[in-house]
């Protein structure tokens, strides 16, 4: 079969493009050894290559920062079966706010948005962007700026969790079991925060084990469903007094590059198995950990 891999970053943004190239690398290979041919689109327009391709494939996987990657899986929807979440629920999780309306109102917590007379911490995020980019603490009396918002800063430790959303909707929602998703890993996050404030993500380590792993799960597998999120999604929390889930990224991430060297099953068979309805119950670990970058470097020991 023939799959095609529309990663946004590698030749159109290059202060992201290392970490596209290492996420399209680790899938083609999977892919490649799981017997498909892989296509990835050339240097021009983005969404047209994807429209030019999609037709010629019979699956297809959209990675693109988040504010972008509803538009352009749109158009791959229209033109072979889509094996990441569809456009709706991507747009839903690109945006912060209304995540953390829809799931606080599920039980879930989250950072709660704090004007600027509030006297804790807090933290200036973008509304609709990916990663740590443009996530700073507020200097006193600071307000957000256009396109963002101030929450509360949480105390605790960073991760985020990899799983894989069997199928739910979409143009091929023939292939709907009703089967839960597919816990892959759980990924301490390494950040730092400069003297201005600035948080800058530095890679991570996987797969960790932290006290309440279970509970990690359990809200993850909650989150996704409630959100309609199929195929490989990333989920940041904060674990502290409580479990916070502060960003839930509907495409891979990072941790992608760790977590196939840690589990023995190939990450496209999951992939696509999740995507007809048929996801594995679950995957196992093969003994070995990984630390990885943020630009792609990683270390299997």
């Amino acid at each position: 079969m023939k799959v095609l891999i529309a990663e946004y970053t590698a030749s159109r943004d290059p202060s992201l493009a290392p970490e596209g190239k290492a996420m399209v690398s680790v899938l083609q290979e999977s892919f490649e050894r799981s017997g498909h041919t892989v296509l990835l689109p050339g240097s021009g327009d983005f969404d047209a290559e994807i429209a030019r391709l999609a037709p010629q494939c019979d699956y297809g996987l959209v990675i693109a920062p988040d504010e972008l990657l509803s538009t352009f899986t749109h158009t791959l929807e229209l033109a072979t079966h889509n094996i990441g979440s569809d456009s709706t629920s991507i747009a839903v999780s690109a945006n912060k706010r209304l995540t953390a309306k829809i799931l606080s109102g599920i039980g879930i917590s989250v950072p709660q948005e704090v004007p600027a007379d509030y006297t804790g911490k807090r933290v200036i995020k973008p509304i609709k962007g990916a990663g740590s980019v443009g996530v700073r603490i507020a200097k006193d009396g600071e307000m957000p700026g256009a396109g963002e918002m101030a929450v509360e800063y949480l105390d605790g430790e960073h991760y985020s969790v990899s799983i894989v959303g069997s199928r739910v909707v979409g143009e091929a929602c023939g292939f709907y079991s009703g089967l839960p998703p597919v816990f892959l890993t759980i990924n301490r996050q390494y950040s730092t925060v400069d003297e201005n404030g600035v948080f800058t993500y530095h890679g991570g380590e996987t797969p960790v084990h932290p006290e309440r792993e279970e509970e990690i799960i359990e809200i993850a597998k909650k989150t996704i469903e409630r959100l309609g999120c199929q195929g490989y999604v990333g989920i940041d929390m904060v674990v502290g007094e409580e479990i916070w889930v502060v960003d839930v990224n509907p495409r891979p991430t990072m941790s992608l590059v760790g977590v196939v060297g840690v589990i023995e099953e190939e990450i496209a068979d999951v992939l696509l198995k999740a995507t007809v309805g048929l996801p594995p119950e679950g995957v196992h670990y093969n003994g070995k950990s990984a630390t990885f970058d943020e630009v792609g470097g990683v270390t299997i020991s």
